[in-house]
């Protein structure tokens, strides 16, 4: 991971658009190096956009598939190239064709234990302190602050700028019960958080992010936590497991494939979740986990269209000899898709680690 060049704190009281208004503003920015003016713009713009090339020209969204991808990137994620000594960029349309599959499929189980959890923090009346690690477009804020009551200071840390710009614009402004929600962006790594840069949390909080680090990150992510006291909430890990209807030949070899290929340059990919659990425990947390799995259909056509894309092309890039029977078997499961036959359910597990309180509070 690239180290942070700047830290910024930039509070921000959001002007709620909503995050489709947020990721097309994000790809207009990567087009044009400019953030465009709201008067005119059309909802659902970037939307059709993306389902449109994917559907005339068969072309995968930049970063939702493997080409081009360094050691130790997650290939689906890679927007382009960029400058050695700058942070990757991601791809804000993959983001936001991803984000409803993401909020339907995290554990709501796990919500009632951290609730209580937070419940009993010092200070709960003041409000909630939330940290999130690797924010993106801010996809989690948008889905857990409205299942939080009171106040909420929500801190986004992403390395890419833009991201965290259209994370801040979109997020919500208001709690479970009304409350005021208010959000700063920091600019930085996880490898880089410490439980100073966390004094003060209630909670740290990531989405689809355990997969993509390595062991030494989660060991200093569950450090960092424990030693400030607060809970973690990390969601959508993948687990290494696919279903397709109607079951193929090759589902197994294909999802082989990419479970190598996410675990390249040391990343755990689908052995993440296992690390992260037994590294918090380490550190003396009670740790829930439970199934987050995407459950895709007709309805998610355009996300599993991407998604086949990134996850047969990863397999091949890790194993180049399979690339004329995957051409045959992709073009199989493209053909359904479009007709409306296939469904996909894709396995991720969410976690919740309570750590102990610092001060020794329930």
């Amino acid at each position: 991971m690239t180290e942070p060049t700047t830290t910024q704190h930039t509070p921000v009281i959001p002007a709620q658009p909503g995050p489709r208004e947020a990721a097309d503003a994000a790809v207009a920015v990567q087009k044009e190096g400019s953030v465009p003016s709201r008067e005119g713009d059309t909802a659902g713009a970037g939307e059709r956009d993306v389902q449109e090339r994917g559907a005339t020209t068969g072309s995968v969204i930049p970063g939702a598939g493997p080409a081009g991808a360094r050691p130790g990137e997650r290939a689906t994620l890679r927007l382009r190239d960029t400058d050695p000594e700058e942070p990757p960029r991601y791809a804000p349309e993959w983001l936001q064709l991803r984000e409803p599959a993401d909020a339907d499929a995290r554990a709501h189980e796990l919500l009632d234990p951290l609730r209580i959890r937070l419940a009993n923090l010092p200070h709960r009346s003041e409000g909630l302190i939330i940290h999130d690690i690797g924010c993106g477009t801010g996809s989690m804020g948008r889905w857990l602050a409205p299942h939080l009551d009171g106040p909420q200071h929500w801190i986004l840390h992403d390395r890419d700028p833009y991201l965290l710009h259209f994370a801040a614009v979109a997020s919500p402004r208001s709690s479970a019960d009304g409350s005021r929600v208010t959000v700063e962006t920091r600019r930085g790594d996880v490898a880089r958080l410490t439980p100073d840069a966390l004094t003060g949390a209630s909670l740290v909080t990531a989405s689809a992010l355990l997969d993509v680090l390595t062991r030494e990150h989660i060991e200093t992510l569950a450090a960092a936590c424990a030693g400030a006291g607060c809970p973690a909430l990390l969601t959508l890990s993948v687990a290494g497991r696919v279903e397709l209807t109607e079951p193929h030949e090759m589902d197994q070899e294909i999802t082989e494939a990419f479970n190598s290929h996410q675990r390249r340059g040391g990343l755990l990919g689908p052995d993440a979740v296992t690390v992260a659990a037994e590294a918090f425990s380490a550190h003396g947390a009670t740790v829930r986990l439970h199934p987050s799995p995407w459950r895709l259909g007709p309805g998610q056509a355009a996300l599993t269209e991407q998604w086949l894309r990134g996850w047969v092309g990863a397999a091949v890039e890790e194993r180049p000899e399979l690339k004329e029977r995957a051409d045959a078997y992709l073009a199989e499961r493209l053909e359904a898709c479009a007709a409306g036959q296939l469904r996909v359910v894709v396995h991720h597990t969410d976690l919740l680690a309570l750590c102990r309180p610092s001060d020794g509070a329930a």
